[in-house]
């Protein structure tokens, strides 16, 4: 959609390149602390030596760090991503040389209006984020063990590949080029993404029922109004059942629904086999939500060595999250009951999973609050040979495996460890049916810095458009159609006390393009190097080269603007 193109660029060695054995120890070269750090070239799918290889041998090991010294252009626009979603809080920023900026860092030379990324590949097995200063770049590799240093015992380990694309061509102050650097940057990231095979549209009721108070016929309800919007559309729509339909959960008033994840409410969804088909019967495609590293209960018999050691002020002890248990995914037995889990959804039919807070239940945080250390300083992991990032790469192949045809929607997992492992990526944090500021915040602010790892990685989910009574039709509507134009995930959360002429006819248009897959081209945002919540955006083309396709000019703000107290809400009922 942009007059810009990318170029693959080689990535020279780094100037320099330290290690840190103890967590608290100073890093220091690492032949000294009995640290081998090797840099070879991987140059697969681009030009010979464009990629760089970081393998770590080690005993034991905690961080890695490699410095390119060179000077960034004065002026310079800089751009990170996010641990696991992103919480309204991406932004193009001038320096600041200790912001953690995770994965990728983006710089954008507004004098010239050429971009530079650089990120690392998927599946690395370090947690990995930049920082920017205007002497150069350091790339930081965390290969802890939870909060302790991995014991490797001589074992190398690829703690990542680093990767990096140029795009020039842009106007001077123009966004253009950035959007096409990331979009590039994000394919060499992942060379074998995890796609699904239709565009994911569909109905999921959260955002209305918030896990409370409903029960088969409300989910077949809103099964029956997704198929009707959709209409003879070829490509069905899914009708997820959220969180609310197990044993012992929100529904039942806890803080947190957990696991066993092998029965529904016997009251509401006695028989989930049945649940399943009775949304097919619908003409939609049944969806399922689930928390897989929760339980109710404190774990016994071959869980009672797997509890999380991450402890969460104000919680308890070590693995207690609300009111529930946490579990570690690095000890066989839980990787064994997700596999049991997965294939119990999969035999009652579903074809669609959205699993969900595995990285909160494992690290006992969420992602605003792991800046530079995304897990706490303290013990390792149940298994404390493998790093937190191999941790949860074998635990999203387990899901994925144990899946076979079903649809993986991961919500709060890690994106980059979980591409090619899922088909979508819930991208930034829940959007609300109470506050429209909510929506703007979260909603528009992942798609629009996130929008181009969507079919690179995986679909892009930017979470639900609510239809409910207490936020403004006239602003969900723009984003719907946003949404519906991106190709990009569209999940609608639609109370029926919303349920009009008006509103009914925005939803079937919407809903129909995203089963299209969007306007072709897509959306791309074209002011957002000056706001978190672009409002300019172009749309489509025409596949011409004068066809530039059409600009649109949205209205996020309320009559007082933004609402300053939005973090303020009460939660959900």
């Amino acid at each position: 959609m942009t007059t810009t193109s990318a170029a693959t660029h080689a990535v020279a060695a780094p100037d320099l390149v330290r290690a840190q054995v103890g967590v608290r120890d100073r890093l220091a070269p690492p032949g000294a602390v009995g640290v081998r750090v090797d840099l070879l070239a991987d140059g697969p799918g681009s030009t010979e030596g464009a990629a760089l290889r970081v393998d770590v041998t080690a005993e034991r090991v905690s961080r890695v760090a490699l410095r390119w010294s060179r000077p960034l252009p004065e002026g310079v626009r800089v751009l990170g991503d996010a641990w696991e979603r992103s919480y309204g809080d991406l932004s193009w920023q001038g320096l600041t040389p200790e912001r953690p900026l995770p994965w990728t860092v983006l710089l954008h030379d507004p004098r010239t209006g050429s971009t530079e990324g650089i990120g690392v590949r998927v599946r690395g097995a370090a947690l990995a984020f930049w920082t920017a200063d205007p002497g150069g770049l350091t790339l930081w590799l965390d290969l802890r063990s939870g909060g302790a240093p991995v014991e490797l015992a001589g074992r190398t380990t690829t703690a990542a590949v680093v990767v990096s694309a140029r795009a020039e061509g842009g106007q001077p102050d123009s966004g253009g080029s950035a959007f096409t650097a990331q979009r590039a940057l994000a394919h060499l990231q992942c060379p074998d993404p995890l796609l699904p095979t239709t565009p994911l549209v569909g109905a999921n009721n959260w955002y209305y029922a918030y896990g409370r108070g409903f029960g088969l016929d409300a989910v077949v309800r809103d099964a029956r109004t997704v198929s009707d919007l959709a209409g003879d559309h070829p490509v069905r729509p899914f009708g997820v059942i959220d969180d609310g339909w197990s044993v012992g959960g929100v529904a039942d008033g806890r803080q947190a629904s957990g696991g066993p994840w092998d029965a529904g409410r016997p009251q509401t969804f006695p028989d989930l086999a049945e649940a399943a088909a009775a949304v097919r019967a619908q003409g939609a495609r049944p969806g399922l939500w689930y928390r897989p590293l929760l339980r109710r209960e404190r774990p016994d018999g071959a869980l009672a060595g797997a509890l999380a050691q991450a402890v969460v002020a104000g919680t308890g002890g070590p693995g207690q999250r609300q009111d529930g248990w946490a579990l570690d995914p690095s000890h066989a037995s839980v990787l064994d009951v997700v596999r049991e889990d997965v294939s119990r959804i999969r035999g009652w039919g579903f074809e669609l999973l959205k699993h969900d807070f595995s990285t909160y239940d494992l690290l006992g945080r969420w992602g605003p609050a792991m800046g530079a250390a995304p897990a706490a300083d303290g013990p390792a992991l149940a298994d404390p040979s493998v790093t937190t990032a191999e941790a949860l790469v074998g635990f999203y192949r387990a899901v994925r495996e144990a899946a076979g045809d079903v649809v993986v929607l991961g919500c709060n997992t890690v994106g980059h460890l979980a591409a090619g492992l899922e088909h979508a990526q819930r991208t930034g944090d829940d959007t609300s049916g109470l506050t429209w500021s909510r929506t703007r915040r979260t909603g528009v602010n992942t798609l629009a810095f996130r929008l181009a790892q969507h079919g690179a990685m995986f679909a892009v989910d930017a979470d639900c458009v609510p239809s409910t009574p207490g936020t403004p039709w006239e602003k969900n509507r723009q984003l719907l159609d946003l949404v519906a134009r991106s190709g990009t995930a569209l999940f609608v959360s639609v109370d029926p006390a919303t349920r009009a002429g008006a509103v009914d006819a925005d939803l079937a248009a919407a809903l129909r393009l995203a089963l299209d897959g969007g306007a072709p081209g897509g959306v791309e945002p074209l002011d957002w190097l000056n706001t978190t919540t672009p409002q300019h955006w172009r749309s489509g083309t025409g596949g011409g080269d004068e066809d530039h396709g059409e600009e649109l000019r949205l209205s996020w703000g309320e009559e007082l603007g933004a609402d300053p107290f939005e973090h303020t809400e009460p939660p959900p009922p």
